[in-house]
């Protein structure tokens, strides 16, 4: 008989305490990749490294481009896609229904997300989160395990197949004879001519104005951005999958079990997907709007890929640093940051907004970038901090507290004891 009482939220004693540090990690990740498009115009930090910049800031710039850009939040999406499983196997074990909760779960995310986006920043990745895991919930919770990790990788080449194909045509237009090649040199510098022009939208609205004239220009940007979801969201829904494999195979519970695969992901990932990173950027470091030929879209595909393969890598390394003597406890320092999650993110851009935008404190484009580093590390100390006396008190962060309030359609106790 089919047990029908509610799933409730998952308890302490319950979680995967790696998940947790391998989160408060990815927050870290997140922040320095992020921070370039909240201190200056969103737009103009997606174009790689920025060939304006010299000194320590073209070393600053380089070294995210290849160390961080492009590999957090891969890892952050395989976080999601196992915290999709947990709940999957723990609905499956008890007897009770998933499909309902689940829903709920997805379409909270999606709440915050719009909030994030419309009013915060423009930057926002729950949306394209919450819609894939729709997908996700939809067409992946039957699938078996040893499929997952196929699917998973068969939708990571979907976008950089895409990619490549748009490269190959591009370079077969431009070596066209006549009007062919003419006419879609003009529509590339059209498309060159209007990012600039959001670029400078976005310096005016972000850096001078009001918070309605923000909160406009973050409307225009959040519809630009959702158009990225044409390419990144099978690349993401694949990344989910992945990491939903590494929690129904007992990896992450038990990585002992496991002890060949992250030894191959620490000592083979990493260099073949930084090796593809380096690759990307001999190619082409800055993404140019107004180009397509098949030189750029390689280069895009590799750091792409690449940044995938390093993330794996990136998690490998977490759990043997969580298991390690010498570094246990320092890496399980980041738990309570972890545990409330989604807090953090969003504390991370209402902050950092604040500082920033003209409608706070104003100073937009006035932190360099060799300085973006250590006001990140500076605030993830803080935020690590401040969850520790969080998590002494209390069981959920404020976001998590309404998130799970959605999907379980009740209000779970707050304070401890």
């Amino acid at each position: 008989m089919t047990d029908t009482t509610p799933l409730a939220p998952i308890t302490s004693a319950d979680r995967i305490q790696a998940l947790d540090a391998i989160r408060g990690f990815a927050l870290l990740g997140i922040l320095l990749m992020n921070i370039e498009g909240m201190v200056g115009p969103l737009m103009a930090s997606m174009s790689g490294v920025d060939p304006a910049l010299a000194g320590a800031d073209r070393w600053v710039d380089t070294a995210i481009y290849l160390l961080v850009q492009g590999k957090f939040f891969p890892l952050f999406s395989m976080l999601f896609g196992m915290g999709f499983a947990i709940m999957l196997m723990r609905a499956q074990a008890a007897g009770r229904p998933f499909f309902a909760v689940y829903l709920r779960r997805v379409l909270a995310l999606l709440v915050f997300g719009l909030l994030h986006a419309m009013l915060v920043w423009p930057g926002d990745i729950l949306v394209i989160y919450s819609l894939m895991g729709l997908l996700l919930l939809l067409f992946f919770r039957g699938t078996p395990q040893s499929r997952l990790p196929k699917w998973g990788i068969a939708l990571m080449l979907v976008p950089a197949l895409f990619t490549l194909g748009l490269g190959l045509l591009g370079t077969a237009v431009q070596s066209m004879p006549g009007e062919a090649s003419v006419g879609f040199a003009q529509a590339l510098a059209e498309q060159s001519a209007e990012m600039a022009s959001v670029i400078q939208a976005e310096r005016v609205a972000y850096g001078s104005g009001s918070f309605g004239e923000a909160t406009a220009q973050r409307v225009d940007d959040f519809l630009g951005m959702i158009g990225f979801i044409v390419i990144y969201g099978a690349f993401i829904l694949g990344l989910f999958l992945v990491g939903a494999w590494f929690t129904r195979s007992g990896a992450m519970a038990r990585p002992q079990d496991h002890a060949r695969l992250f030894a191959g992901l620490r000592m083979v990932a990493l260099p073949v997907g930084l090796a593809m990173v380096l690759l990307s950027y001999w190619l082409e470091p800055t993404m140019d709007f107004g180009r397509l030929d098949i030189r750029a879209s390689t280069a895009q595909v590799l750091q792409m890929l690449g940044g995938a393969v390093m993330a794996l890598s990136y998690l490998a390394w977490v759990v043997h640093a969580l298991h390690a003597p010498a570094t246990a406890r320092l890496f399980g320092l980041l738990g309570p940051a972890g545990r409330m999650a989604l807090t953090n993110y969003l504390l991370q851009s209402i902050v950092a907004t604040w500082i920033f935008y003209g409608y706070g404190l104003g100073y937009f484009e006035q932190l360099s970038r060799a300085w973006q580093p250590v006001y990140v590390v500076t605030f993830f100390i803080l935020q690590v901090a401040l969850s520790h006396w969080w998590m002494a008190r209390f069981r959920f962060g404020p976001a998590e507290w309404a998130w799970r309030a959605a999907t379980y359609l009740n209000l779970p106790a707050m304070r401890r004891g």
